[in-house]
């Protein structure tokens, strides 16, 4: 059992119940409150870097909004997310295309639209982005091996060699374009710190020996995402990894750190959220069995697909919790034997718990309606609304009426 008061205040708390307790579930509540409190705790944590909200991990409107006030800028994935945040009024100056992997005919898009800051891990994009963007600065992104130690791992399909980014930095020179910075992610949910210092040594190697050799001198290190949200597995405060990665840039730079970048999302949004399920169902496959097979109308196709490979460990909590418990099974609605969110962890559920009960899946602002399938098995994607000033909007900011 998991305690809800060191995930939610008792404030925030009663305010979510009296709001959504007339809404169908599945459903998610964002209360943007939370996310003004991170980002506000991650700029005095890091006074000197800059924010580039990775708006992949929650793109509704309200937190586009909110965030745009606060002073972020925006990391966009593709020109659907840049037409978006575009439409908020929101300049490009302030937007980077930290995609990797993207279409010659979308760099192009990227940059009528007024876009000059590229990412690159590749020959092939990076002469793209020449043809299609000339004169943009542009940086790339590095390798980083990260599968043990973050929930969520981020390496093998983005980034390349030290060795490779350099060839690439010095062809973006001969090709008109500004070697900018270098980029690295230590990926989602990253529990070890000390990732952050393997790849800061990396990069101050490349700064150096591009510089010596080349006469290029980068501005930027961009540092991706990577610190946690408030899930069950335990993680060090912001203000540790806040004084670890000063220090190693200070180890490693002195007092000439360059532009420090950061991309936050789940950091950012990840506690704002409380998905809502319902129980379907709950069965035992035999006579005997002493587990119980607990079938929501929420799962891996409708805001729950982090828990593939059991990766995100969400805390969860029900109306009846407190009492005698037992280990269950947790499946998600739809006709995919892949629809199955904790089997391996022993998650405790109420043995009284029946049909129609309510279960909260707490810490969950973050890739949960983003990732939600379309029309899978015909489920429509889960509804999400968000908590302003107390009151209820939608995914394009609209008033919700309760």
């Amino acid at each position: 059992m998991f305690k809800r008061e060191e995930y939610v205040l008792d404030a925030q708390w009663q305010r979510f119940l009296d709001l959504s307790k007339d809404f169908a579930t599945p459903n998610i509540f964002i209360d943007l409150d939370t996310i003004r409190q991170r980002f506000i705790q991650l700029k005095d944590s890091f006074p000197y870097a800059y924010f580039y909200y990775a708006v992949k991990a929650n793109p509704g409107v309200p937190v586009i909004r909110l965030l745009d006030k606060l002073g972020s800028n925006f990391d966009i994935a593709s020109r659907y997310e840049l037409d978006l945040v575009l439409s908020l009024g929101i300049s490009p100056d302030r937007i980077s295309y930290g995609n990797t992997i993207k279409k010659a005919e979308d760099v192009a898009y990227f940059y009528e639209k007024g876009v000059r800051m590229f990412a690159t891990d590749s020959k092939e994009d990076l002469k793209n982005i020449a043809r299609c963007a000339p004169g943009s600065r542009v940086y790339v992104r590095i390798l980083v091996e990260n599968s043990s130690t973050a929930d969520w791992p981020l390496s093998r399909k983005f980034g390349c060699h030290p060795d490779m980014a350099y060839d690439l930095l010095v062809h973006a020179r001969d090709s008109g374009l500004t070697p900018y910075g270098i980029s690295f992610h230590v990926g989602s949910q990253q529990r070890d710190i000390g990732q952050w210092n393997d790849a800061i040594a990396k990069t101050k190697y490349l700064f150096e020996s591009l510089e010596e050799e080349e006469g290029i001198r980068l501005s930027m290190i961009n540092m991706g995402g990577g610190f946690p949200a408030h899930y069950i597995q335990p993680t060090n405060d912001l203000s540790d990894y806040a004084s670890e990665i000063t220090r190693y840039l200070e180890d490693d730079f002195g007092e000439n750190i360059p532009m420090i970048v950061f991309e936050p999302g789940r950091s950012l949004v990840g506690d704002s959220g409380v998905l809502t399920s319902q129980v379907v169902l709950i069965s035992r496959k035999n006579n005997t069995a002493l587990q119980r097979w607990v079938y929501l109308d929420a799962g891996k196709f409708n805001g729950l697909i982090e828990t593939l490979d059991e990766s995100i460990k969400y805390p969860i909590i029900t109306e009846k919790d407190g009492g005698k418990d037992g280990e269950v099974i947790l499946a998600g609605p739809t006709c995919d034997s892949a629809d199955i969110m904790y089997e391996d962890l022993k998650y405790r559920l109420p043995l009284d718990l029946k049909s129609g009960d309510r279960i909260y899946w707490l810490s969950t602002g973050a890739y949960t309606s983003s990732y939600a399938s379309v029309y899978f098995n015909g489920f429509p994607p889960i509804q999400t609304f968000y908590i302003v000033d107390g009151k209820i909007e939608d995914k394009d900011g609209n008033p919700v009426s309760r």
